[in-house]
C-alpha cells in the first residue's frame, strides 16, 4: 500500500499529528528533512540483541542522534533553492498504567527538540505504524521531503511507501539493526545504516553475536524469552 492510500485511509489520525504533534505547517517554501522513530518497533529488537531490557549503557542516545540528523540536513540543504529543516519524531505506544515511568523519557526527548506521537496501548490493533505514514504523507506534501529517515524494521509496513518516495527521488534511510531489516539492507532504492554505526547514539557496543559472524571458538546465543514462556503460549507456535 502506498503512502498516499495509508494517509487517505487514515486522515483524522494523521490530522492529530499535524495538529498536536508536528505543530504548524512549514511554509511553502520550507522542505523538510524528516526522521521517524518506532518506538515499539526498535525497542523490541533491541531487547531481542540484548535478551532483556536495556540498561542506561545500552540506551539509544537521541542527543547523538539529534546532531546527526542536523549533520544530514546540513548536507542535503547544498544546492537547494528554499530552505530545508530538520524534524524528528518518535512515535510510541503507552500501556496502560506506564504512564508515570514513561513520562520521564517521554519529557526529556521534548526537552532535546524531538516530537512525540504517544498513543495508548489498548489492544495488539493500537500500533503506531498508520500514523507514522500519515505523518510521512503530510510532510510530502506543499514544498516536500528533501531526505526521509525511518527508524524501524517492519519491512511490511514500511518497505512499499519508502520505496515509492524513492522513486520518487526523495533521499530515503532505513535506520535500525542489520539483525532485523534485511529487506532494508539488501534493498535495491533505500539505504540502510546501522544505528550502532551512528557515532555516540549507544554508548557502549552492543552485545551482538549473529550466525553470519560467530568467532572461531563459538559463542553463546541467549533464549529470547524464559522457557516457561511456553506455558502461556499458543501451542501453534512451536518449533518443528
Amino acid at each position: 500500500m502506498s503512502v498516499g492510500q495509508i494517509a487517505h485511509e487514515t486522515a483524522t489520525g494523521a490530522d492529530d499529528v499535524e495538529g498536536e504533534v508536528a505543530g504548524p505547517a512549514a511554509g511553502p517554501d520550507v522542505r523538510r528533512v524528516l526522521l521517524v522513530w518506532d518506538a515499539p518497533n526498535l525497542d523490541m529488537g533491541l531487547g531481542a540483541i540484548l535478551g532483556g531490557r536495556p540498561t542506561a549503557a545500552y540506551r539509544p542516545r537521541f542527543d547523538a542522534l539529534g546532531r546527526w540528523l542536523l549533520a544530514k540536513t546540513a548536507e542535503l540543504s547544498v544546492g537547494s533553492a528554499g530552505r530545508v529543516e530538520p524534524e524528528a519524531t518518535v512515535f510510541t505506544n503507552i500501556a496502560p498504567g506506564t504512564a508515570d515511568v514513561v513520562r520521564p523519557w517521554v519529557e526529556a526527548l521534548r526537552n532535546v527538540g524531538y516530537a512525540v506521537f504517544a498513543k495508548p496501548k489498548i489492544d495488539e490493533d493500537s500500533d503506531v505504524d498508520a500514523d507514522m505514514l500519515g505523518h510521512i504523507e503530510l510532510r510530502r506534501r506543499g514544498a516536500g521531503l528533501a531526505g526521509i529517515m525511518v527508524a524501524s524494521a517492519d519491512g511490511q509496513a514500511f518497505r512499499e511507501p519508502l520505496e515509492e518516495l524513492a522513486a520518487h527521488g526523495i533521499p530515503v534511510q532505513v535506520l535500525g539493526f542489520r539483525e532485523h531489516a534485511s529487506w532494508a539492507v539488501t534493498s535495491d532504492t533505500l539505504e540502510f545504516i546501522d544505528l550502532e554505526d551512528i557515532p555516540g547514539v549507544f554508548r557502549e557496543p552492543l552485545p551482538r553475536v549473529s550466525l553470519d559472524s560467530l568467532p572461531d571458538e563459538g559463542a553463546w546465543l541467549q533464549p529470547f524469552r524464559p522457557l516457561t514462556a511456553l506455558l502461556t503460549s499458543r501451542p501453534a507456535q512451536g518449533v518443528a
